[in-house]
């Protein structure tokens, strides 16, 4: 069944999260580095138009790491090793999912060295899915039926999930915090205005950030919705695939509805590219559907892809405070199956760090 959930409403509240990433083993060098994302406090925010406040017992509720947040002041603080790394991985036999694979049938490799797998599982674990979706002036006829997907893709996945909706044109706004009701994220998912710019890496960035601080299941996953190509955004693309490496951050699923004429052959092979990066780089896919009618069938793909995927966790050969980016690469046998194919995020930015996330009313 699903829970409903007690938010009061108000009109246009505006609700900041602020979300403060302390990484140890980065430091000052590296966010020095070319294409590294601008300090947390430089990020882009969500705005609220409507004031989700969780029920109490929310506050006590366990996070994605599975330790419960402290409250310090205004804010909550968690502080967690993160050495253990989870990886979510689909498989593939051609197009068609394996899903009878053991842990033996997994080899992990991290910057080319085998790593020991330590823990396994291939369940359908609850899944905390951020929806972030174009709200901008060319999408007010599409919007219908991806709203229809959207909640389509809840409805087939795991009862215990929970989602938030983000609809974003030049600025990002949450119409919908967490939660498992149907007919709120519904209702969320209704706020179109359709108007303004493309800020998508922005809006990207903020969800991410708000998955990690608020996210209750520690697997997570971001859904993106759009037709056109990022032109409103402060961060690029390489910022924003870095800083969602950064936070061990969200599958993300993208569906660019780049058919018609509204944009140019070059606007589309950019806003594709962008698209496929963002998808291959956490473990996911990108989808360009051919009409909007496909959309529904996407978002049933998508749904079985989360279902279906295996969390492999293992401990890095190499020491936390060694810095640097660390490619990952997962391979499957299994006997009589031929070429597999495995599909998981591409690598990850080592960190013990403090997350603190603060809300203002």
């Amino acid at each position: 069944m699903l829970e409903p959930d007690t938010m009061p409403l108000c009109n246009r509240a505006i609700l900041s999260i602020i979300l403060s990433v302390s990484t140890v083993s980065l430091g000052a060098q590296q966010a020095a580095k070319p294409g590294a994302p601008p300090p947390r406090s430089q990020a882009p925010d969500l705005t609220v138009d409507r004031d989700p406040v969780r029920s109490p017992d929310s506050e006590k509720a366990p996070t994605a790491s599975g330790q419960p947040l402290s409250k310090e002041g205004e804010g909550y603080v968690l502080r967690t090793d993160v050495e253990e790394v989870i990886l979510n991985a689909t498989v593939l036999a051609g197009t068609q999912l394996v899903q009878n694979l053991k842990k033996d049938n997994f080899q992990v490799f991290e910057d080319g060295v085998k790593q020991n797998i330590l823990s396994f599982q291939h369940s359908d674990l609850p899944v905390s899915i951020a929806f972030v979706i174009d709200n901008s002036g060319s999408m007010s006829k599409k919007r219908p039926s991806v709203n229809k997907s959207a909640i389509d893709l809840v409805e087939a996945s795991n009862s215990e999930d929970e989602a938030f909706v983000v609809n974003f044109s030049d600025e990002a706004y949450i119409d919908q915090d967490f939660t498992s009701n149907i007919g709120k994220l519904r209702e969320g998912l209704s706020h179109i205005e359709s108007r303004g710019g493309t800020a998508l890496y922005d809006a990207v960035v903020a969800s991410a950030d708000k998955l990690v601080a608020d996210a209750r299941r520690p697997k997570q996953v971001l859904v993106i919705i759009t037709d056109g190509e990022d032109n409103a955004s402060t961060l690029t693309l390489d910022q924003t695939i870095r800083r969602v490496q950064e936070l061990s951050g969200p599958v993300i699923y993208t569906i660019g509805l780049l058919f018609g004429d509204e944009m140019s052959r070059a606007e589309v092979r950019h806003a594709r590219r962008a698209l496929e990066l963002l998808s291959n780089e956490t473990g996911g896919i990108a989808f360009f559907p051919k009409s909007i009618e496909q959309v529904d069938e996407i978002a049933a793909e998508v749904a079985r892809d989360i279902r279906s995927q295996y969390t492999i966790g293992y401990h890095s050969t190499k020491p936390t405070s060694e810095p640097g980016f660390r490619r990952v690469q997962v391979t499957a046998e299994g006997a009589g199956m031929g070429k597999l194919t495995v599909r998981t995020r591409t690598g990850y930015f080592p960190a013990t760090r403090m997350k603190k996330a603060s809300v203002k009313k």
